[in-house]
Formats: structure tokens, sequence, C-alpha cells
């Protein structure tokens, strides 16, 4: 059954199973244009590649992480570059079944009220500081790195992304911030340093916010930046700015209208707010659910068209829309990277498992944003049709001046 299944699907390979009493089937032709990456893969029982056909989103990914299936040959990278390539070509692989049924249980999936929401975060930002220290830049910036130049390193391009987020912020001395989901503190700190600016960082992250806080005093900045265990829904008062980066898609489309006029609520009548997340380029879809099951719970990746009935419904008026494509791509492919120069570290804080996982979580979402319709968006909002400029000159003149002065 999984063969007649990847060779419907497999046109272009070569990709090779071989099975445990040792027989194997080759899938696909070598490519015209490009050298075979020749990916050889061992089922290791029988039970492995069962789970495979019935539900191929889920039990392939357990299978490498289990050990039910081992790379003799190629990597798992090169082997999501095949297989995203041949299933666009084809079409989607079979599972339908599981498919209805997580359709139909989508509301619950994202309902992610304030007790899941704090679960589902402790269950990736709470692992050990030490993890994202080996593979992020040294500001901690998890979220898409932004690619002006090519063969930037992750250092530069995530400098990048913050002077391009605090140039759509229009920031001025003296002004209040609200960082929704300031993960360890980054662009706070940078915003507050860069723009003399007073920010309030919020975050569901018990580890995120002991790190956030001890870099705030470390730098010499707690006078102008206070970090807060909070969600999102209970935050009061106004700010002149308001800034969320790679924290929407945790909130699920059912909260969606509660999240944007929420924004409203909190902005001063001539605010701004820059909201930064992960976006599907195409229809509305559904969570992996391995991914879903192991590394974001209640997490959920949303269409525009799912967005922006929400912003238009707030009262908020979108002043700028911008579609980054590939930049996320090129971020995982330099995170696998150190991630896997540090494997045998990693392995001492967790497990072997635990570094499968990882590297199966990076590797496929760094094909998803490669070739299968994600990308990132960056949504500006303000109450006002007059609080930014009626061109976008102004972003790229703040970005050249930044590149001189906030080194």
């Amino acid at each position: 059954m999984l063969n007649r299944m990847v060779k419907r699907l497999i046109s272009v390979g070569p990709l090779v199973f071989v099975w445990p009493d040792g027989t194997a089937s080759r899938f696909g032709q070598p490519p015209a244009d490009r050298a075979p990456f020749d990916i050889v893969i061992r089922y290791r029982d029988w039970v492995t590649p069962w789970k495979v056909v019935l539900y191929p989103e889920l039990y392939f990914g357990e299978g490498y992480v289990e050990g039910g299936l081992v790379f003799e040959r190629g990597t798992l990278a090169e082997f999501f570059d095949l297989w995203v390539r041949n299933v666009r070509a084809r079409g989607k692989p079979p599972g339908w079944i599981m498919r209805l049924r997580t359709a139909a249980m989508r509301r619950w999936q994202q309902a992610n009220n304030k007790r899941s929401a704090q679960r589902n975060v402790a269950h990736h930002y709470d692992l050990s500081d030490i993890l994202y220290r080996q593979f992020l830049d040294k500001d901690r910036q998890y979220s898409c790195a932004y690619f002006p130049r090519q063969g930037l390193s992750i250092e530069d391009a995530q400098l990048a992304k913050k002077r391009h987020i605090a140039a759509k912020l229009l920031l001025k001395p003296g002004q209040s911030v609200l960082d929704i989901g300031c993960g360890w503190g980054g662009t706070a700190l940078h915003l507050a340093r860069t723009a003399h600016v007073r920010v309030t960082g919020i975050t569901l992250s018990q580890e995120q916010l002991a790190v956030a806080r001890s870099r705030a005093e470390e730098a010499g900045l707690s006078d102008r930046v206070r970090f807060e265990l909070c969600d999102y829904r209970d935050v009061k008062g106004t700010f002149d700015r308001i800034v969320s980066v790679g924290m929407f898609e945790h909130v699920g489309q059912p909260n969606y209208d509660e999240f944007f006029r929420h924004i409203r609520t909190l902005l001063t009548p001539d605010g701004v707010a820059l909201l930064h997340s992960i976006g599907r380029s195409d229809v509305p879809g559904l969570t992996n659910p391995w991914i879903r099951k192991y590394i974001f719970p209640g997490g959920y990746v949303p269409a525009l068209s799912e967005v922006l009935p929400s912003v238009e419904r707030s009262g908020l008026y979108a002043t700028d829309i911008e579609i980054l494509r590939l930049h996320y791509a090129e971020t995982l492919a330099l995170w696998r990277k150190r991630f896997m120069e540090k494997q045998a570290l990693v392995q001492q804080i967790y497990d072997e498992r635990f570094c499968r996982m990882w590297d199966f979580y990076l590797s496929a979402s760094e094909a998803a944003f490669r070739y299968n319709h994600q990308m990132v968006f960056q949504l500006q909002l303000s109450r006002s049709l007059t609080s930014v400029p009626l061109t976008r000159d102004y972003m790229f003149e703040a970005e050249r001046q930044a590149e001189t002065t906030d080194r």
C-alpha cells in the first residue's frame, strides 16, 4: 500500500525504501536539471510503514523521531526538498479521512483560551534557555529574519528585521510601546535603546520572562523596559505603539476578532501597531498534525483572508501590508545548520530522540516556507488614516539612518 501511494506521488527522485526483510523499492527518476539526492530510507519494523499509510502527515515524523525509520543515505532536509517538490506537482497525499476529521475539530483545536494558551506556550518556550542559545542569534530572535541582501549572517539579518520593524512603527522619543509576545526581550530592548522609548513586554513563558528581566537589568534599561507575565487579553491602559512579532500564530482563528478589538482599545487615537506573523499564501488550511502534537500545540498559520475581515470589523485601518517571501526559509536553514553543529551539546541537555524531533521540525519548516505556500506578513495598523505618511519612503530612510547609528 505504501509502495502504491509513494509511486503515485514521486516522479522525480530517486527515492529508495529498504524494508525490514532487506528488499527495496525505488521511486522516481533522477532530475534532468540538478544532481540527484539519492535518498535511501530504511524501515526497521513493519508497524511504521503501516502507520505511515494510514496517516502520513503524523506518523512519518513519529517514525523518524522514534527510530522506526532511518536515513541510510541523504538527509532529512534533502528528503523534504524532494517530497514537497513532487507533492506540489501531483497534489496532496492520501489521508483525506483524517483531514476531514481534523477540519471538523478545527475550532476546538484553536480555542486558545487563557488556560490553554499558557499551557501551549510552556510546551515550547519553557524549554531550556541553553537550547535556544545554541542556534539563535545573540539577541535570541526566534522569528523570521529579514534579508535585504543575500549572504547576510543570522546576526545581521535579525538586526535588519528589528530595524525594519522599528521603521514601520514611526517611533519618537518618550513614546510608550507594548510588545505582545516579547520572547527573550530582544526587540523591546532594541527599541528602548535605539529609539529612546518606554516598552512594556508581555509573555506567557516563565523561562522567557526570567531571561528578559535579567537582560534588561544587565543592559541598564530597567527604567525604560519592563517585562510581565501577562495574557494580551488582560493588558490595560493605552500605548502609542504596539508591536507583536511571532505571537499571532498562537492566537487561534476563533479569537481574531477579540484580538484586533483589543489592539484598537489599547492604541492611542494616533497610535500605530505592527503585527509580524507567519501566514499562508494560499487558501485557509490546517495545522500539520505532527507540528501540532510535538512542537506548537494550539498553533495555527492563517491566510490573510482570515485575518483582514477581523481587522475591518475592529475599526482599525490596514495602512501597510508586506509579504516576506522565502525570508523564513533562509532563516530556518541557518538555524538548522547551527543546531546540527551543536547537536552533541543539545543531546546532553535532552536526548537523541529530542534532537531528531527538532531536526524534523526545522527541516520540515524550511521546506514549507521554500516550496509549500508558507510566508510571513507584516501588517501595519492604525486608528487614524493620517497616523502614517502617505508613501513608504519613510521606512527606507529610517532603515538607512539606523544602519549607521544603532550598532
